[in-house]
């Protein structure tokens, strides 16, 4: 499949009005291995995609359909909300042979479904062999991305005292009180203290690196906020740019380690890794946006470990790492079509 006159890799979007589907189509476009079939939107069926995602505009001349041609394609991408994937799939037949992407939180956790979770940098020959992928949220992709190392090693002993900021896309192109320019500009706002979401597929992560004598990660807190095993303590944050996740993890070792020994540790986890970068140097988030770049950095002060990490909520959030995933699933360079580089200013 690396020859240069291969069969390029038909692709079908459901959602696709929305800002993953809109970043998805950006992406894709300029992908050497790729061709677009369709862009489904029932609402803006006819209409040309520049339409709604105005930056395409000189890009494209795709336009949305209502149909939905499976036979036609060989991956489908679900850029679906949460709670619709597997909605859809009670109601729709999917071809067997045809791969499915799903953006959504539907299958992230292991259960009575074939879906491989989709984090490259854990599960990259499982991603590689799959036919469906549930690809893990952006929260849960930058925080994992910054305690995996430690868990892996054993060292993950102590409650995780994690704070992580997203951008207003993070929340979706739906209009809502918390995300209107004149609320979230010039302000900064906590929500779902504790109970986020992605804290799950999280825990479920950690458990699977940790050794089996370390202790266990637990995923829910019970109603008086205890629990038997050490918690991911997560506090997530609204911030007032638009894209971009920066997240601050505070972790407890039981005796002191030599700075560079850490340091060592995290290198050597990220040693082959596409997109994830140990950084030498403190981080700032205009170093990722508009890229499929995880940077991780780490400091050390006596028994607590320092982890900040970043990344693109849109793009090695959402996106950038669907296609990362699509490109293993079918035997393709990992980086093609995600050649994005970070503005210098």
């Amino acid at each position: 499949m690396k020859d240069s006159d291969m069969k390029k890799v038909r692709v079908g979007i459901l959602g696709a009005a929305g800002y993953t589907g809109g970043e998805l189509i950006r992406v894709l476009l300029n992908h050497p291995d790729v061709e677009i079939v369709f862009a489904n939107s029932e609402s803006n069926a006819g209409n040309k995609v520049y339409d709604v995602h105005e930056g395409l505009v000189g890009d494209t001349e795709l336009e949305f359909t209502s149909e939905m041609p499976f036979d036609k394609v060989d991956v489908v991408f679900f850029c679906f909300g949460h709670g619709k994937s597997e909605a859809f799939l009670k109601e729709h037949e999917i071809p067997a042979s045809v791969k499915i992407v799903d953006l959504a939180q539907d299958f992230r956790i292991k259960g009575d479904h074939d879906y491989v979770y989709g984090l490259p940098e854990i599960h990259r020959e499982q991603i590689a062999g799959c036919q469906h992928l549930a690809n893990p949220g952006c929260f849960a992709t930058c925080i994992q991305l910054g305690l995996l190392p430690m868990a892996k090693a054993g060292l993950l002993t102590h409650d995780i005292s994690v704070n992580a900021v997203t951008g207003s896309t993070g929340a979706g192109q739906k209009p809502a009180a918390t995300t209107h320019f004149s609320w979230r500009t010039d302000n900064f706002s906590v929500y779902k203290l504790f109970t986020h979401q992605h804290l799950h597929e999280i825990c479920q992560s950690l458990n699977e690196l940790r050794p089996s004598a370390a202790p266990r990660v637990a995923d829910t807190l019970d109603e008086g906020f205890e629990t038997d095993g050490i918690t991911v303590d997560f506090i997530p944050y609204r911030g007032d740019f638009s894209r971009g996740i920066f997240c601050t993890e505070v972790i407890t070792l039981d005796a002191p380690l030599p700075a560079e020994k850490v340091v060592e540790i995290y290198k050597n986890f990220y040693a082959s890794a596409a997109f994830t970068h140990y950084s030498d140097k403190a981080l700032d988030l205009k170093q990722v946006v508009n890229t499929n770049k995880a940077l991780v950095h780490v400091e050390v002060f006596g028994r607590k470990v320092v982890v900040t990490s970043i990344i693109d909520n849109l793009l090695k959030g959402a996106v950038g790492q669907a296609v990362q995933n699509m490109n293993l699933m079918f035997g393709l360079d990992e980086r093609a079509g995600l050649n994005l580089k970070a503005s210098a200013f």
